[in-house]
C-alpha cells in the first residue's frame, strides 16, 4: 500500500493567483494492468489512462485507494524514474496549465506548510511520500484532465523529483482516497467503481467516477452482488476500512480479532487498497491461514526464487502430464473473506493461487503484515475480475464477480 504521509518541503515562488474551477461528476476512464504477462512482479498495479493539458498529453496513473494526491512526472525532471514509452509531461506545452498559488484552499489544506503562514500568490510546492518510501516533490497546479472525451479541471502534482518503487510504464499516481486532494473528492462524486482484469493478460476495463457505475453489473456481472459498510477511522481518515470478521480456508474458519489500534474503531479490521498488490493479514491470522492450507493441501513445501510468498507447495509430476494443467490437477481449499453484513467474498482460485510451472511450484498469494500491523489490507490480486463500487454517500462497498473486460465504456 502506498499509504501517504505528508512532509514539509515547500518552496515559495512569485506567481499570479488562480481561481478555483468547479468540479463535476460522471466520467469514465480506461483501466489497464501495469505489466500484463509478467510473472507475479511486485508491485502489481492497475493504471488509469487519462490525458492532461491542452493539447491533451497521455499519462498512466496508478489507481490507489490508499492515498490522496493525484500527480504525474513533469519536465524539467531533475530526478525521476523511467516511465517507458510515454514522454514526461511538459507543463509549458499546455496552454491551460496554471500553477496553484499558496493561498489556494487545496494548498492551505496541506498540513505543516509554510504556505499557510506566508500566503499570497506564490506557487505551492509539495512533497508527498508513501509508506514504501516512495516520494514525489514538485508544484501543485491546475489543468484540464480528459477522461474518455469528458474534460474536467483537476488540481494535481507536477512532480520534478520522484523516487521509489514504480513500474516502467506508469507516470504517477491517482489518489482515490477520502482526502480533499483525491480524484473522487475533486470531482465531487458520491460513487466510483473499478473492475480489475486478470494480471496475466492484456485486456482493459474501465473506471467510473459518478454516474451509474453500479449499473455496469447488469451487463458484466457473473454472480451475486454483496454489500458491506465502509468504516470511517479518525486516525487514518483517507483510507477505506471494512470489518473483516473471519476467513474460511476449506473447512476451517479463522476469526479475525477486533483491532486494538489506538483511536481506531474496533471493527475496522481491514483496508481495501487498490494500490497494494497482495493481501496482508495480521501475523496470528496469517499463521492460522497458513496452517489450514498446509493441513488441507497435503503436498510437500516448495518455494519460488525471488518471491516473498511463504505458503508454497511443490506440484506433483502428474500435474504436468500431456494436455493437463496444474490448475485442473491440484485441488486447493476454497478461500472466503467474511465481511460485516453477511457479505461473503468468495475468491475464485485465480485470485489467491499462483503457479510457477517452470519451477513446478504453487503458492497462495497472501502474506503476513509487517511490523506487527494489526489491520489486514485487501490488495488488488484478490480483486481481479471483481466489480467494486464505493458509495461514499451511504458509506458502503459493493462487489460482485464480473467479466471486467466486458464492461461498457460508458456510465
Amino acid at each position: 500500500m502506498k499509504q501517504q504521509q505528508l512532509v514539509t518541503l515547500l518552496v515559495l515562488i512569485a506567481l499570479p493567483a488562480l481561481a478555483a474551477g468547479a468540479a463535476a461528476a460522471g466520467v469514465v476512464a480506461l483501466l489497464t494492468h501495469a505489466d500484463a504477462g509478467r510473472v507475479l512482479a511486485k508491485p502489481e498495479l492497475y493504471l488509469l489512462r487519462v490525458s492532461v493539458g491542452t493539447p491533451p498529453r497521455a499519462v498512466a496513473l496508478t489507481l490507489d485507494t490508499g492515498s490522496d494526491l493525484v500527480w504525474t512526472q513533469c519536465a524539467p525532471c531533475h530526478d525521476c524514474f523511467d516511465q517507458g514509452v510515454l514522454p514526461v509531461l511538459d507543463p509549458s506545452a499546455s496552454n491551460t496549465y496554471a500553477p496553484l498559488p499558496c493561498d489556494a484552499p487545496l494548498c492551505r489544506a496541506l498540513p505543516f506548510t509554510s504556505c499557510d503562514a506566508a500566503g499570497g500568490d506564490r506557487s505551492c510546492v509539495y512533497a508527498y511520500h508513501y509508506g514504501d518510501k516512495s516520494l514525489t516533490v514538485g508544484h501543485l497546479a491546475d489543468d484540464e484532465f480528459t477522461f474518455a472525451g469528458e474534460t474536467r479541471r483537476v488540481t494535481f502534482g507536477c512532480g520534478h523529483f520522484n523516487k521509489g518503487i514504480f513500474q516502467a510504464n506508469e507516470t504517477g499516481i491517482a489518489g482515490f482516497g477520502r482526502g480533499r486532494w483525491s480524484l473522487p473528492s475533486q470531482l465531487n462524486v458520491t460513487t466510483f467503481s473499478y473492475c480489475f482484469t486478470s494480471m496475466f493478460d492484456s485486456a482493459s476495463s474501465v473506471v467510473t467516477l459518478g454516474g451509474g457505475g453500479g449499473e455496469l453489473y447488469r451487463d458484466a456481472h457473473a454472480g451475486d452482488v454483496r454489500t458491506t459498510r465502509l468504516i470511517r477511522n479518525p486516525s487514518q481518515p483517507s483510507l477505506y476500512f471494512v470489518s473483516l470478521l473471519a476467513i474460511t480456508v476449506g473447512n476451517t474458519r479463522i476469526a479475525v480479532p477486533e483491532t486494538r489500534v489506538r483511536r481506531s474503531p474496533a471493527a475496522a479490521t481491514a483496508i481495501i487498497d487498490s494500490g497494494a498488490s497482495i493481501t496482508t493479514l495480521p501475523e496470528e491470522v496469517y499463521e492460522a491461514v497458513k496452517a489450514a492450507f498446509v493441513a488441507q493441501v497435503r503436498l510437500p513445501a516448495g518455494c519460488v526464487d525471488g518471491s516473498a510468498l511463504d505458503i508454497c507447495f511443490a506440484l506433483p509430476a502428474a500435474a504436468f502430464g500431456w494436455r493437463r494443467r496444474a490448475a485442473a490437477a491440484v485441488a486447493v481449499p476454497a478461500l472466503t473473506f467474511h465481511l460485516d453484513g453477511g457479505a461473503d467474498w468468495e475468491l475464485p482460485r485465480e485470485n489467491y493461487v499462483f503457479e510457477d510451472h517452470a519451477a513446478r511450484v504453487m503458492c497462495v498469494v497472501l502474506d503476513a503484515a509487517a511490523g506487527g500491523e494489526q489491520i489486514a489490507v485487501i490488495g488488488n490480486y484478490q480483486q481481479q475480475n471483481t466489480h467494486v463500487v464505493y458509495d461514499l454517500e451511504s458509506d458502503t462497498l459493493s462487489f460482485a464477480p464480473a467479466r471486467c473486460d466486458k464492461l461498457a465504456a460508458s456510465p
